[in-house]
């Protein structure tokens, strides 16, 4: 069963966020690698959608490593994915 996948506003801000500093950083062919791996991730998610680690702090809420600086948090609901935080796992306000 493929899961339909929902994009939050702020999963959106914070993916925005990311590929800003990754080609201010690191150039375009940076930010366009983080880019292809994220829309891989996601479509192992839509396949899989318990493949991410439950979260401790937020309640129906999993995580998953999309590098070793950034965590996708998403909720399942139903036949829905909602993406809903992009995080640098270098800041102290990310859920494990």
């Amino acid at each position: 069963m493929a899961y339909k996948i929902v994009f939050k506003k702020r999963f959106n801000s914070d993916l925005e966020a990311v590929l800003d500093y990754l080609e201010e950083e690191w150039g375009k062919s940076v930010a366009d690698a983080f880019l292809l791996k994220l829309e891989s991730t996601i479509d192992s998610l839509r396949q899989n959608a318990f493949i991410g680690a439950p979260t401790n702090k937020i309640k129906d809420t999993r995580g998953l490593s999309i590098s070793s600086h950034n965590r996708l948090f998403y909720r399942v609901q139903g036949n829905s994915i909602n993406i809903l935080r992009l995080l640098d796992t270098r800041k102290k306000n990310y859920s494990k």
